[in-house]
């Protein structure tokens, strides 16, 4: 009772988490999500091809041969997909990266298209229908909260683009073209950019920004001005349990928001995940760092190679990340006494 009325009026620190192996030998697998029916679906980089886990955890391949190559149709062929996202509808939209395209595979039809991009890397096609557009190096793509936009991170061309569902057209929301670094509170359409890696938007259509080359996160308000979030810019690790804005990332890669809201970071050269806490602006270890190779095992205790992406299951919140140099899908689960 006692301990109950101290939880009442202090904060209870949250149970530690336990990793635990979902998947594994995979082919450096760099992206998970989930769909309407809570599945877990993923993309392999090197394996080039778009699967699901069964029931009993293995995996379904849906889409891609295993070989690189640009075809619709069944089961088509991909290039080194980076990542993906899956609408309401239960359509999945995937950032075929070296095919400088958005592909769009239909799991009802079971069928693989492409939605934007002709194959060639290039920059063309701003407020004008998606498909002859041009991208440079499509790393990623995510939807916003109604499902009827995405937003693709086209890195080559260091800009970000918005494409509307319903109408077919891409237009740029963030870069000027240009490789730099990007100043607080400036215009995003006519800043720099510094290898934008990831993206996710809010409920209020704010925009998250991971940069790879930055070494940072920002966020793009709804006037369209950037506000770095974490990172100061230098590659290192440092600043667990202080200011994010003072903490170090190393390549960083893909992020995400988790149950309160806050934002989780893939930091892939750190061999970690981290956590940027929006509303006290303080930055935390989540997983990684460790020297553990044995799971199930504490979290921050074990060691992860490449993280290169992270992802939180709804109706659950546990933590999945695809641990791509060894070739795994791992989860974290709150632990309880």
């Amino acid at each position: 009772m006692m301990l109950l009325l101290l939880c009442w009026f202090i904060p209870c620190a949250e149970p530690p988490l336990q990793a635990v192996l979902v998947a594994d030998q995979l082919r450096s697998p760099f992206a998970v999500a989930f769909d309407a029916s809570h599945r877990l679906w993923f993309v392999e980089y090197q394996g080039h091809r778009l699967g699901m886990l069964n029931d009993k955890q293995q995996p379904i391949y849906h889409a891609g041969t295993g070989t690189r190559g640009h075809e619709n149709g069944l089961p088509g062929s991909l290039n080194s997909p980076h990542n993906l996202a899956i609408a309401p509808d239960g359509i999945i939209y995937l950032a075929d990266t070296f095919n400088h395209t958005v592909r769009k595979y239909d799991p009802v039809a079971k069928q693989l298209s492409t939605l934007a991009g002709t194959g060639k890397p290039g920059y063309d096609g701003d407020v004008g229908l998606a498909g002859p557009a041009l991208f440079n190096e499509t790393y990623h793509v995510t939807l916003d909260a109604t499902g009827k936009v995405l937003y693709v991170v086209d890195l080559k061309n260091q800009r970000i683009r918005r494409i509307d569902l319903a109408m077919g057209v891409v237009t740029t929301v963030a870069g000027n073209g240009k490789k730099g670094s990007p100043i607080d509170g400036g215009d995003a359409m006519k800043s720099p950019l510094n290898d934008p890696r990831a993206l996710i938007v809010d409920a209020q259509g704010q925009l998250y920004l991971l940069q790879r080359g930055g070494n940072d996160l920002w966020m793009i308000n709804q006037q369209g001005k950037l506000h770095r979030l974490a990172g100061t810019g230098k590659k290192d690790y440092s600043g667990d349990g202080g200011p994010a804005l003072q903490a170090t990332l190393n390549g960083p890669k893909h992020l995400c928001f988790d149950q309160h809201g806050d934002i989780l970071i893939a930091d892939t050269d750190n061999h970690c995940i981290r956590r940027v806490q929006l509303k006290s602006g303080l930055i935390d270890l989540v997983a990684g760092r460790g020297t553990g190779t044995t799971l199930p095992g504490k979290a921050t205790s074990i060691r992860l190679k490449e993280p290169h992406g992270v992802s939180c299951q709804p109706g659950t919140n546990d933590i999945y990340i695809a641990d791509s140099g060894y070739n795994r899908i791992i989860k974290l689960v709150a632990t309880r006494p």
